[in-house]
């Protein structure tokens, strides 16, 4: 990359927005004459995200947050001024509603897996028979071939019975996918079982081994939580990105049609309203449907992303401290899908996050729709809140209504990460790198669908680029 080149971004979600970040910031490194346009088709820029900000309260309609770990966030954060910004979740006791009693996580479980005995033989979540069963997993061999990909439900399954699995690993795991974890890939969502697997042979062991020992300094000091956001929501963010771009390299309200390879081996870009804008290389961040009809249908592998991504729908409502009599010791529940309920999650926004919520008010933000059960989603807001009031009445005895509330659906949101997704991704990939070079997929249908793993995704994208 000598001469002058241009890059067409496709997309002005968080994937988006981070890679024109990266290409004006990697422009600049180098010293090579990179432009970029960045083309979203809504009328406004984050995608998912966005936050609502009104008498106090903080409210996002989208994602809420991101895991502290997965460390690009935080540094792209710091690059456009934001460090801050940043605060931590507060720390706390989280349930599980099973048999419409909510009881606590047992201390010491990690995604699900139990790293300590007694608050695991005592919790009365599972019975005699699912706690001896779980205990095979201290002598279950490993399986033989790691590197085939088989499910999410079927590996803790071997490992650790139908109980554990169905009555707290996938209600924890699967709301982040919001998806069936007999259908979900192991290697592509939680590869890291696989290794503590292949290294430890048990589960059990593996987790309580990789769990950070606690010192004798440490015992006072207050537990950090896993998650970071944005004092003023995650939109703070979206609009510190966009403060960084130069506004004429950024369109919004457009909409492109296709994308063709010219003989020369660059790129025309046809637009909804027949204009054409020409591209050396063309960064496509836009859900998987929409970026099968920019092209020819036959690059794409047939069996990926055969399920459609589902939909969710959330609920937050305010109340006055005094609405809600039911005690708020933790941040909320999750539900086992046995449940006859319509929430699958409910976070107790007030008490995870103090920053979102004026003095004597209480923040919950509900979640519905199970990927079996897609129905919910396109109901009415008053039918969704008066589903959710209901399950709230039974579950912590809330019958006040709310002062206000918001009902926000991300409609085909959430990719489906199904069973031989790494393979077809790598196939895709190198089908575009023949026969499209220059041609880079990034983003949720792909990489990840936490929001690192897309700034990631950005970011890989290109440094691909940049290298060539």
């Amino acid at each position: 990359m000598s001469e002058r080149k241009h890059v067409i971004i496709l997309g002005g979600g968080i994937t988006g927005l981070a890679a024109a970040f990266y290409v004006q910031k990697y422009a600049k490194e180098t010293g090579k004459l990179v432009t970029f346009t960045l083309l979203e088709s809504s009328s406004r820029l984050g995608g998912k995200i966005e936050t609502i900000k009104e008498n106090g309260f903080v409210i996002e309609r989208g994602p809420d947050s991101y895991l502290a770990r997965k460390t690009v966030m935080t540094e792209l954060a710091k690059e456009v001024g934001l460090e801050k910004e940043l605060v931590s979740n507060e720390t706390g006791q989280a349930y599980i509603l099973h048999n419409m009693r909510l009881h606590p996580i047992p201390e010491g479980a990690v995604m699900g897996v139990p790293t300590k005995v007694m608050p695991f033989v005592f919790t009365p979540l599972f019975s005699i028979f699912g706690k001896t069963r779980a205990v095979f997993d201290l002598v279950l061999p490993k399986r033989s071939d790691s590197s085939k990909d088989i499910s999410v439900g079927h590996f803790f399954r071997r490992r650790l019975g139908d109980e554990v699995v169905d009555r707290l690993i996938e209600p924890l795991l699967s709301g982040i996918y919001a998806g069936k974890i007999d259908q979900l890939s192991l290697q592509s969502t939680f590869p890291q079982f696989v290794e503590t697997e292949k290294k430890h042979r048990s589960l059990i062991v593996g987790m309580k081994k990789s769990q950070p020992k606690l010192v004798k300094t440490q015992k006072t000091e207050k537990k950090k939580g896993a998650f970071l956001t944005f004092k003023n929501g995650l939109s703070s963010f979206v609009s510190a990105l966009k403060a960084s771009l130069p506004e004429e390299h950024i369109k919004t309200g457009v909409k492109a049609e296709s994308v063709e390879r010219l003989e020369d081996g660059t790129y025309s870009v046809k637009m909804e309203d027949g204009s054409i804008l020409a591209a050396d290389h063309v960064i496509v961040t836009t859900p998987y449907a929409v970026t099968k009809k920019l092209f020819n249908e036959k690059l794409f592998p047939a069996d990926f992303h055969k399920t459609k991504p589902t939909s969710v729908a959330t609920v937050a409502m305010e109340f006055n401290e005094d609405e809600v009599s039911f005690s708020l010791d933790g941040t909320g529940f999750v539900i086992a899908k046995s449940e006859k309920t319509s929430i699958t999650a409910c976070t107790w926004t007030s008490r995870k996050w103090p920053h979102t919520t004026p003095k004597g008010k209480v923040l919950l933000r509900c979640y519905v729709g199970r990927a079996d059960d897609q129905g919910i989603v396109h109901e009415s807001d008053e039918v969704i809140l008066n589903k959710v009031l209901d399950d709230l009445k039974k579950i912590m005895g809330v019958v006040e209504k709310p002062e206000k509330y918001y009902v926000s659906r991300m409609i085909d949101s959430m990719p489906q990460y199904e069973v031989g997704h790494k393979e077809y991704v790598k196939q895709l990939r190198g089908t575009f790198e023949k026969e499209l070079p220059g041609v880079l997929l990034a983003g949720a249908p792909y990489d990840g669908v936490g929001l690192p793993d897309c700034v990631n995704s950005a970011k890989r994208a290109v440094e691909s680029l940049f290298t060539k």
